[in-house]
């Protein structure tokens, strides 16, 4: 299983990047060392500048695969949520039961992201911190509709439809199956950012994750026991 895990390459839109940055070393060491410098200055504060300097390239070699750093994001934020659906098939794959398969999944998707040794170039843990902080400015901009139709989202409203599937499959009546899994997606990178930020307004940190939280509003609104 371990050999095969590591061969699982994140597919991403062709559409995003201008060379496939996982075909050579270089666009590698773009990818690691962006979500390096994104992490500790912000998005902002970032450009292809700066990372042309860290890395000891010109400038002009990240534009060779990205075409602005807008781009570059998308990248990264896709490839963090292809990774989270990997994660979640892998993990509920042989689980028969929809409820366990459901609690199973939104553990997966709202806990705090661990080390995954699958992908040395990539530091997960830091990338989550990214989406966390950076998501939205992913699609809050006036070209989200145009890039919606080229399919810069799909994996994330792939992972989105997933969900919805498991919660349909545990209450076959509940009315609102995909607002309650995207509520779930988004809400869990909100509450991870209120912890980090703002403890007043959320009760998650006081269990380390947002998983209980998550897990009693989904079984409530489905009109489950989460306890079983």
């Amino acid at each position: 299983m371990d050999k095969l895990l590591q061969s699982v390459k994140i597919g991403i839109n062709e559409k995003i990047y201008i060379k496939d940055p996982e075909s050579t070393t270089l666009g590698r060491r773009i990818v690691e060392e962006s979500i390096l410098m994104i992490n500790a200055m912000g998005f902002e504060s970032f450009n292809f500048k700066k990372l042309g300097a860290k890395i000891k390239s010109n400038e002009s070699s990240v534009y060779r695969y990205f075409e602005n750093k807008h781009k570059l994001l998308l990248y990264l934020t896709s490839w963090y949520w292809g990774w989270v659906e990997y994660k979640l098939v892998f993990a509920t794959h042989n689980i028969q039961d929809p409820e366990e398969k459901l609690k199973k999944a939104l553990a997966l998707v709202t806990s705090a992201t661990k080390y995954d040794s699958d992908f040395s170039h990539i530091n997960e843990v830091l990338l989550s911190k990214i989406v966390i902080n950076e998501y939205s400015k992913s699609y809050l901009t006036k070209e989200v509709d145009t890039e919606n139709k080229e399919g810069y989202f799909v994996i994330y409203k792939r992972l989105v439809t997933r969900l919805s599937e498991m919660i349909k499959n545990v209450d076959g009546n509940y009315t609102y199956p995909n607002s309650l899994a995207s509520t779930v997606l988004e809400g869990s990178l909100h509450q991870h950012f209120l912890k980090d930020h703002f403890e007043s307004l959320t009760d998650c940190h006081e269990n380390g994750d947002p998983t209980d939280y998550f897990t009693q509003l989904v079984f409530n609104s489905l009109n489950k026991n989460p306890n079983g």
